[in-house]
């Protein structure tokens, strides 16, 4: 296993710098392709998973679905990366990141296209619920792999005082990805079908791959000492489960915006495909803003605890606004037009804080085990992706949208105390 090395050596002070375990020499400023490579894979794969779900309403029409069986095929997709998520985070640390980037991403390549020959609608016939799920479910199994592995390699190139911001720009690949796909995967779908679709995401799998085979690398070491893990274990450390916890929770309204915001724009504001799509893509561009502009901002102040107990307070009182927002609309038809900006803010404010916490988790669990700490989280928030869709057409049945939206504030809220306080 390669180490993970601390600041001294990566500085970058205009001199190029030497793995001398490796006997490779790296540029000065060739640190900041990792996040370029983390962007990339995390992107690739961010498209796939909140991708998928803003075609939402195009997949329940083509698959011939109910809400529940779309909330089904959508949240096994998630309980794939959940499974996986922890099993690849060990192998990161054991392996390095850029044997499990690589293996990770060309699978992922693979299946997908596999997907795109088999299991797409056509005019001879239409894959059932069990195929599509099973076959989704393998898609989150097999990409999983990318979470861990490139946040490992971020806190392996990158010092203290710009961790956060480096995490941060790897972070903006979530939304990134899901913006793009929120932008084209529903028009794809419906202009040229779900082969269309997968193909295109098999494709950007691949293209990822590439990248981290030519450019992401181990850290220089010097000696073996980098390589010894540092702190307690992640999972015997009470404050790695606990920000890994509240991680989790804060998801679980970003997951509702994600799956689906598509299918409340369209169903309850009577929105179309345009409207739809523009507003998820806004959520995903407003959040790729936010992440990059709070990494940077508590790499200064050294505020990443205070910062993520305000994202959750913030969260909690959107998601409250558009509860009451959607109550009243009844009584104030005009207020419909309003419901696409509330969805966006709601879903910017529970998406800004990725890198901020993730750089607090994995400076908590120590450089040897960033990789399993990482991961411990990423199952948390996969958990979310794999319940969330199954229990909102519940909630719909029992309490329509403003059960799904008062839901979301809940969880928001109770993330809250369970992030830790400032040291």
């Amino acid at each position: 296993m390669s180490a993970i090395v601390t600041r001294t050596d990566c500085q970058p002070d205009g001199r190029d710098t030497t793995a001398a375990s490796a006997g490779r020499t790296f540029a000065r400023n060739h640190r900041w392709k990792v996040p370029g490579i983390g962007v990339s894979a995390n992107a690739g794969f961010s498209a796939t998973f909140s991708g998928i779900p803003a075609t939402a309403v195009v997949m329940r029409q083509g698959y011939h679905l109910g809400n529940a069986e779309l909330g089904l095929a959508l949240g096994l997709l998630g309980l794939g990366v959940a499974l996986s998520e922890l099993p690849w985070g060990v192998l990161t640390d054991r392996w390095g990141d850029r044997r499990v980037l690589l293996t990770g991403l060309t699978a992922t390549a693979a299946w997908l296209s596999m997907m795109a020959l088999l299991v797409v609608p056509s005019k001879g016939a239409i894959p059932g619920v069990a195929l599509l799920s099973a076959s989704l479910l393998v898609a989150g199994l097999l990409g999983g792999s990318v979470n861990g592995s490139s946040g490992r390699a971020i806190m392996g190139w990158f010092g203290e005082s710009e961790r956060g911001f480096a995490m941060s720009i790897r972070q903006t690949a979530v939304p990134l990805g899901g913006g793009v796909g929120a932008l084209v995967l529903p028009s794809l779908a419906l202009a040229l079908g779900f082969a269309a679709v997968f193909g295109l995401l098999a494709a950007i799998s691949a293209l990822s791959a590439f990248f981290a085979w030519r450019w992401l690398h181990e850290p220089p070491t010097q000696g073996k000492a980098h390589a010894a893990a540092s702190g307690p274990a992640p999972l015997s450390n009470i404050d790695v489960w606990r920000i890994s916890t509240a991680i989790g929770l804060l998801c679980f309204p970003q997951v509702a915006v994600l799956t689906f915001a598509s299918v409340f724009l369209h169903d309850f504001a009577g929105m179309g495909t345009r409207v739809t799509s523009a507003s998820l893509a806004a959520v995903q561009i407003g959040a790729m803003v936010m992440r990059v502009w709070s990494g940077r901002l508590t790499d200064r102040h050294r505020n990443r605890r205070p910062f993520l107990r305000f994202c959750s307070a913030l969260s909690a009182l959107a998601f409250l606004v558009l509860w009451l927002l959607v109550v009243s609309v009844a009584r104030q038809p005009a207020l419909m037009l309003l419901l696409p900006v509330l969805v966006v803010v709601a879903g910017i404010s529970v998406s800004a804080w990725h890198g901020v916490a993730y750089t607090e988790l994995a400076t908590l669990a120590g450089a040897g085990h960033v990789g399993t700490a990482l991961s411990l989280a990423n199952s948390f928030v996969f958990i979310g992706f794999c319940l969330v869709p199954i229990a909102i057409p519940w909630l719909l049945l029992l309490f329509a949208w403003p059960g799904v939206w008062l839901a979301a504030a809940i969880c928001a809220a109770i993330a809250w105390p369970i992030f830790l306080r400032p040291a």
